[in-house]
C-alpha cells in the first residue's frame, strides 16, 4: 500500500513538473537558509559552554556612576583587588587574575636566550596574550600536551597553545625549553603546551605568561598597585562552590566596595558577571574578537522560521489551487472504496516526497554556501555543517514542513463529495481556496516587505556611518606602530624627518592612538582652579603635527608647541560645555589639572570630532604631548602613487626599527572594524530579503500560471471581444497588486518598530522617513508586476482560436 502511494505520488509530481519544481525550489531555498541560520545561532549560543564549570564561573566587573548621572562599565578591576578578594571572600573555590595584552611582538630566539633580537624571527600577535596564574587552568579546563600549570608560578615562564607552538617551532613537541622575547623586553622560556581553545570561546588565549612578572614591568603593561587605577585589561575570574547563588554574596560585596573605594563611595562598585552573560553583553566585552546579541540571534532564528513559513505558503497555495483539477480522480477513488484516511495518507505522501527532495537539495545548497558563511557571520570557515544536531534539525524540519504544508491541502482533497467531484462541480470558491490563498499571499508579502524595509534601513544606516562627518580626515592616513622604550624613543624624530623628505608624504605625527579608535583613557580632572569635576575627562597624547595629519579644526587659540612632556593642553567643545564655558575664546588661558598633577594652561579649543564609534556620544577630551606614551605614528599620504609610497614608508620604518616587525593599516580600516557586526547584519538582511522575495515571486508565478490555465477560454473570449494585451495583464495583476498593498500596510508598523529599536544602538543615526517605506512598496510592486506580467503576457499573446478550443 505504502509503495503504491509513493508510486502514485511520483506520477503526479512528474505530471505537474512546473508546479513541483516551484515547490521544491521554494522549499529548498527556505530550508537551506534556515539550516545556515541554525548553524550560526547554535555556534553563537555555544560560546564558552565547553567549560566544565560553565555555570559556576563569574567575572568581577566594575561599574562607575559619574556625578552627572552617566554610567561607565569596565570588565576590569584595580590590580590590588585580586588579593583583597582572596582575603575577604574565602568562600570562593578558585580565583585568578588575567591581564590581557594585545598588539605585541614576539621574537623567536630558539635555544639561545642571548641571541640578538634583530636576527630573530619577529611576529606580531594582535591578541591572545595574557599574564595569568596556575589557577586559570583550575577554572578554565584545558588539555595539557606538555608541562603543567605550576610552571606559571615562576616569573619568566610561558605556556603556548598547540597551534602557536606549531607556528613558532614547526612542531609543538619542539617548543619546550625554547626562548621568546616579548616586545624586546621580556625574556620568556616555554614551559608547556596546551590544546587550543574551541573556536566558540571568549578565551582564545595563545600565550600564557607568568603573572608575577607584571610587577616588574608595570608601566609597560598597565599594571598599577593603586586602587584608583582601573584598566579593562586587568580582569579577575572566580569559581563559586556548587549550588552557591552569587546573589547571596551581594551584601558582602557591597561591604567590600565601601571598604576599598572610600574616595568613590557610592560611585564605583564591583559586581559578579556570569560567564553565561559574557558573550552577549556589549557593555563589558569579551577577551575574544567579538560579542554577540541574543535579540539579534532571536531575530535571525525568527527570520529562518518566517522563510520556512513562506515556502510552505507557496506549497499550500499551489496545492489548493490544483485540488480542483484532481477532483475527478478523488471522486473515482472514493467510489471505488478509498477512505478519507487513505486519501489523506496519499496526499501527505506526495507532500513528504516533495519536502524530502527539498531537504536533500537544501543540504547541498547549504554545503556549497558554507565557505561564504564567514563573510556574513562571525563563524569560522571550517565549522562543521553536518553534525548530529544539524541532522536532527533537518529531520525535525522535514516532519514539521510536511505537516505544515500538507495537512490543509490533504484535508481539502479528501473532503470532496464523490457526486460533485465526478460531475466536475468542485470549484476554488466551493472549497474556500480563494480566500485562503489571498490571506496566505498577504502573509507572504508582509514578511518579504518587512525584510525589505529592514534591509533598506540597515544599508542606509551603514552608508550614513561610512559617509558621516567625523570631524577629521581619515583618508590616506597610514598608521604604524611606534615604540617608546629607551632604545627606540630617540629614533622618533630622525624617522619623522626622513619620512617628510618624501614629496608624497604630507604630514607625520606620533601619538598614543589615531583620531578615532577604541582607546578610552580617562582620568578625574579639575578646571580653572576649581575642585575635581564629578565625571572623567578622556585624553590623547600626540605631538604638534597631529592636527595637520588628521585635519582637526581649531575653534580658538593655537596648537601647543613641541615638547616631550605635557606643558600645554588642547580641549574639545564638549568639555567646555560640561564645565560651563560657552565661548571657546574664553577658555584660552584657563588652567586644567588631570588626576593629582600640576595645573597646565589651555592654549586651544578643537572642534568636536568622533574619537570613538558613532554608537557613542562625543566625550570631553583633552589633548596633550607626552612622548613616552606615543604608540603609533600616523602618516598622511598623497593620494597619488599610494602603493609606491607605502612601500617606501615600510622600508624606512624597517631601517629605523630593525628589531621590530612591521605592521600597518589605514585609519579608515579602523573605523570599518567598529561596525563589522552591523555590516554583517546589513548583508544578512540583504540576503534574506532577496530569498524572501524570490520565494514570494515563485509563489506568484505558480498561482498566475495556474490562473492562466484555468482562464484559458476566458482570455480567448476577451481577446475575440477586443481586449488588448494590456487589459489581460491588468486582469491578472490587479488582485495581486491589492494584496501586496494590504501586506505593506501590515509590514510597515512591525518593521518600523524593530528597526527603530536597532537604530537605538547608534547615537548618530538616520531618520526613518517616508522615503524608506515608499522605496519598499515600489520595489515590491515592481518585482511582483514583472513576475505576474511575464506569465500574463504569455497568456495574453496566445492564439484565441486555440484558447477557445481548450477543454
Amino acid at each position: 500500500m505504502l509503495k503504491n502511494y509513493f508510486k502514485i505520488a511520483f506520477r503526479n509530481l512528474s505530471k505537474h513538473k512546473v508546479y513541483s519544481a516551484i515547490n521544491v525550489a521554494g522549499l529548498a531555498t527556505g530550508i537551506a537558509a534556515c539550516l545556515l541560520i541554525f548553524v550560526v545561532v547554535r555556534f553563537e549560543l555555544g560560546y564558552n559552554t565547553s567549560q566544565l564549570n560553565y555555570h559556576r564561573i563569574y567575572r568581577v566587573v566594575t561599574d562607575t556612576k559619574n556625578g552627572d548621572g552617566s554610567m561607565a562599565y569596565n570588565p576590569g578591576v584595580p590590580a590590588p583587588a585580586l588579593e583583597a578578594l582572596k582575603a575577604d571572600f574565602p568562600q570562593f573555590e578558585k580565583i585568578v587574575a588575567v591581564n590581557a595584552a594585545g598588539g605585541n611582538q614576539v621574537t623567536l630566539l630558539g635555544d639561545n636566550p642571548n641571541a640578538a633580537v634583530a636576527s630573530g624571527k619577529k611576529i606580531i600577535e594582535d591578541n591572545g596574550i595574557v599574564f595569568t596564574q596556575p589557577a586559570y587552568f583550575d577554572i578554565f579546563n584545558s588539555k595539557w600536551l606538555s608541562g603543567n600549570p605550576l610552571s606559571l608560578n615562576e616569573p619568566g615562564n610561558v605556556v603556548l597553545s598547540k597551534s602557536i607552538a606549531s607556528k613558532y617551532f614547526g612542531d609543538w613537541r619542539n617548543a619546550a625549553g625554547k626562548f621568546l622575547k616579548l616586545d624586546n623586553t621580556l625574556l620568556l622560556t616555554v614551559s608547556g603546551v596546551v590544546e587550543d581553545a574551541p573556536s566558540n570561546s571568549d578565551f582564545p588565549v595563545k600565550i600564557f605568561i607568568a603573572h608575577d612578572i607584571l610587577k616588574q614591568y608595570g608601566d609597560k603593561y598597565g599594571y598599577s598597585k593603586e586602587w584608583g587605577s582601573l584598566s579593562s585589561n586587568y580582569q579577575v575570574y572566580v569559581m563559586l562552590p556548587p549550588n552557591m547563588n552569587p546573589a547571596s554574596l551581594q551584601p558582602q560585596l557591597n561591604s567590600f566596595n565601601k571598604k576599598y573605594y572610600p574616595v568613590h563611595e557610592g560611585q564605583r562598585f564591583n559586581k559578579f558577571q556570569p560567564l553565561s552573560d559574557m558573550h552577549f553583553n556589549y557593555r563589558y566585552g569579551t577577551m575574544g574578537d567579538h560579542s554577540s546579541s541574543k535579540p539579534i540571534l532571536l531575530t535571525l532564528a525568527l527570520i529562518g522560521v518566517l522563510i520556512i513559513v513562506m515556502a510552505s505558503i507557496n506549497f499550500i497555495n499551489l496545492s489548493t489551487a490544483q485540488a480542483v483539477g484532481r477532483s475527478r480522480e478523488v471522486g473515482i477513488r472514493k467510489v471505488l472504496g478509498s477512505s478519507r484516511g487513505q486519501l489523506v495518507a496519499q496526499s501527505m505522501g506526495e507532500t513528504f516526497l516533495i519536502v524530502l527532495l527539498a531537504v536533500l537539495l537544501a543540504a547541498g545548497i547549504a554545503r556549497l554556501s558554507m565557505p561564504y558563511l564567514s563573510n556574513v557571520a562571525s563563524v569560522p570557515a571550517d565549522v562543521n555543517l553536518f553534525t548530529t544536531a544539524s541532522i536532527v534539525f533537518l529531520a525535525i524540519v522535514l516532519v514539521l514542513v510536511t505537516l505544515l504544508s500538507g495537512i490543509y491541502p490533504a484535508m481539502i482533497v479528501s473532503g470532496f463529495k464523490p457526486a460533485l467531484a465526478l460531475k466536475s462541480k468542485i470549484t476554488s470558491a466551493s472549497i474556500g481556496g480563494i480566500s485562503l490563498r489571498r490571506v496566505l499571499v498577504v502573509t507572504q508579502f508582509s514578511i518579504a516587505q518587512m525584510l525589505l524595509i529592514a534591509t533598506i534601513v540597515a544599508v542606509s544606516q551603514m552608508n550614513f556611518v561610512r559617509n558621516a562627518d567625523l570631524g577629521f580626515n581619515k583618508d590616506a592616513v597610514l598608521v604604524l606602530p611606534a615604540y617608546s622604550d629607551s632604545a627606540a624613543i630617540g629614533r622618533m624624530q630622525p624617522l619623522k624627518q626622513r619620512l617628510l623628505q618624501n614629496p608624497d608624504i604630507v604630514s607625520v605625527s606620533f601619538a598614543s592612538d589615531e583620531a578615532s579608535s577604541d582607546n578610552n583613557w580617562a582620568s578625574n580632572f579639575a578646571f580653572d582652579h576649581k575642585k575635581d569635576e564629578n565625571y572623567p575627562v578622556f585624553f590623547k597624547y600626540c605631538d604638534e603635527d597631529y592636527m595637520k595629519t588628521f585635519g582637526l579644526q581649531l575653534l580658538a587659540g593655537r596648537w601647543y608647541t613641541p615638547s616631550d612632556t605635557t606643558h600645554e593642553i588642547i580641549v574639545n567643545e564638549t568639555l567646555l560645555k560640561k564645565v560651563g564655558v560657552l565661548d571657546p575664546k574664553q577658555a584660552i588661558g584657563k588652567v586644567m589639572r588631570l588626576g593629582g598633577g600640576e595645573w597646565k594652561p589651555v592654549v586651544g579649543v578643537v572642534k568636536d570630532f568622533k574619537a570613538n564609534s558613532l554608537r557613542e556620544e562625543v566625550k570631553p577630551l583633552a589633548i596633550m604631548s607626552r612622548r613616552k606614551d606615543y604608540y603609533t605614528v600616523a602618516i598622511k599620504l598623497s593620494l597619488s602613487n599610494l602603493p609606491k609610497t607605502t612601500a617606501q614608508v615600510q622600508k624606512l620604518w624597517e631601517q629605523t626599527y630593525p628589531e621590530y616587525a612591521y605592521t600597518s593599516h589605514f585609519s579608515d580600516e579602523t573605523i570599518q572594524r567598529f561596525y563589522r557586526q552591523e555590516t554583517q547584519l546589513s548583508l544578512l538582511y540583504k540576503i534574506f530579503a532577496g530569498i524572501a522575495i524570490f520565494i514570494s515571486c515563485l509563489g506568484l508565478y505558480g498561482l498566475v500560471s495556474y490562473m492562466a490555465v484555468q482562464k484559458t477560454k476566458e482570455v480567448g473570449v476577451r481577446k475575440v471581444l477586443g481586449a488588448t494585451v494590456g487589459n489581460i495583464v491588468v486582469m491578472f495583476s490587479k488582485e495581486f497588486t491589492l494584496l501586496i498593498s494590504i501586506a505593506f500596510v501590515i509590514a510597515v508598523p512591525v518593521a518600523w518598530y524593530f528597526m527603530n529599536e536597532w537604530l537605538q544602538n547608534f547615537v548618530y543615526r538616520i531618520h526613518m522617513g517616508v522615503g524608506v517605506f515608499l522605496l519598499a512598496i515600489c520595489s515590491s510592486l515592481l518585482i511582483a508586476w514583472i513576475t505576474v506580467g511575464y506569465r500574463a503576457i504569455k497568456a495574453a499573446l496566445a492564439n484565441p482560436v486555440k484558447s477557445l478550443r481548450t477543454e
